[in-house]
């Protein structure tokens, strides 16, 4: 059973705090391995990769097979069924158009000192884009990580995907080629990250990292950070409902199940105000997931992980909420645009009874890689922001720097730097002219 906790509870802080912080992820254990494998690509390069392949995926590769040629990749397309690939179309271009409108433009104005001042937006060169292979094969996620890179300018888009056996998900190349991925690479795991940081004979190295994977690509992902950029450490899917007694009961135990069935780790949180609604949504995961493909997994992850919260007054949630700091957040209430401007930790909210969360995981526009493990109190899920950097500009014209120009010197000496002092001071004087 779910745990259940009622805000009245004597212990209900305690009990909150408890279910908030079950997974407190310790790679420790495997670092030392993790750091083994990043050495040997460095040092091997293309042949460990070919190794690690055969050992870990059962599959035997050489350097000149790593990638995936224009005609597999041709060849997987053709293996779709129309229906799945014009769905991934839409989805294509509802995440692109959703990005275009976030992207920052740039800004120059001059201050009542007479100084120009403004910032530049330029996009990394090189992104990486690490995709899990096997049973999380997702083609979603590629658009998700390859489109906001793609319309930020990233010129070079590098994927990795293992393929168990040698196989692959014709629709995760499919995706490959829609988002605009310029390489497809058949590796993955930690020395997968070790080739797209450090590079081999075969891979040139990039700038950033992202995409998820399992604990020993998180951990690689750590490792590396420093050499390269990278995205985020993913945890397990999260999802918080807040719900009122005028849902369906079906609907919102669906909603919980969308992310109980990702993982056993997954977690899946009902808030209501509502105790015998929420015993009808128990009821119905109950009968939900004797029908499920995934039934065991969804249903660890409900008994181990999972929560009912029920509240004296639906606008005692907000405080709640932010304490969960959920991946996904779903405001099944009337009047959700009300509770939204309470809210502020979350990493996507949707609204209203009629938006299911899965819609954000393929065709909404948003992104749906995301912050969990209560990251989203402190940051925000992948746009294009995460593929472009800021140069700030600064110009000063001699009127200018003879404005602020001596408050820079004063500072300087104050800090014991005389040579930034007198990188100043030098043209202050020369403001002057001869004496």
């Amino acid at each position: 059973m779910p745990q259940k906790l009622h805000i009245d509870d004597p212990d209900f802080d305690r009990e909150l705090d408890a279910l908030l912080t079950r997974h407190v992820d310790s790679t420790a254990a495997i670092d030392g391995t993790v750091a083994a494998i990043i050495a040997d690509v460095r040092v091997r390069g293309d042949a460990a990769l070919v190794d690690y392949t055969s050992r870990f995926d059962r599959h035997r590769l050489t350097a000149s097979t790593l990638a995936f040629t224009e005609a597999e990749i041709g060849q997987a397309v053709e293996e779709c069924d129309g229906e799945a690939l014009e769905a991934l179309k839409l989805a294509a271009r509802r995440i692109e158009a959703y990005h275009r409108k976030g992207l920052p433009e740039d800004g120059l104005y001059e201050d009542e000192a007479g100084i120009t001042l403004g910032w530049r937006w330029t996009s990394i060169a090189a992104v990486g884009i690490y995709v899990p292979g096997g049973l999380a094969s997702y083609p979603s996620s590629v658009l998700m990580n390859a489109l906001p890179a793609r319309v930020a300018g990233v010129e070079r888009i590098v994927m990795t995907v293992p393929t168990p056996d040698g196989k692959v998900n014709p629709l995760v190349l499919a995706a490959a080629r829609l988002a605009g991925v310029t390489e497809i690479y058949r590796i993955g795991g930690a020395q997968a990250v070790a080739a797209l940081a450090h590079g081999t004979e075969t891979i040139r190295p990039v700038d950033k990292i992202t995409g998820p994977g399992n604990a020993y690509v998180a951990a690689a992902k750590r490792q590396v950070f420093g050499t390269v950029g990278i995205d985020m450490i993913a945890g397990p899917s999260e999802i918080a409902v807040l719900a009122d007694n005028r849902n369906d009961p079906e609907w919102i135990a669906a909603d919980l199940l969308s992310q109980a069935e990702h993982d056993a780790d997954a977690q899946s949180i009902l808030i209501t105000d509502d105790l015998e609604f929420g015993h009808a949504v128990a009821a119905a995961v109950d009968r939900r997931l004797d029908g499920m493909a995934r039934a065991a997994i969804a249903r660890q992850s409900w008994q181990d992980n999972g929560a009912i919260i029920t509240l004296d007054r639906l606008d005692q949630a907000p405080g709640i909420i932010d304490r969960i700091a959920p991946e996904h957040l779903e405001l099944a209430i009337e009047a959700p645009e009300a509770m939204l401007r309470r809210i502020r930790h979350a990493g996507a909210i949707f609204l209203g009874r009629h938006t299911p969360e899965a819609v954000g995981d393929y065709v909404a526009g948003p992104n749906h890689v995301l912050p969990t493990a209560r990251s989203a109190r402190f940051s925000s899920g992948l746009s294009t922001y995460d593929f472009l950097k800021r140069s700030t500009i600064t110009a000063c014209s001699p009127e200018g720097l003879g404005r602020i120009g001596p408050a820079a010197a004063t500072l300087a000496d104050r800090e014991g730097l005389e040579g930034h002092g007198r990188s100043v001071t030098l043209r202050l004087e020369s403001l002057k002219g001869p004496r």
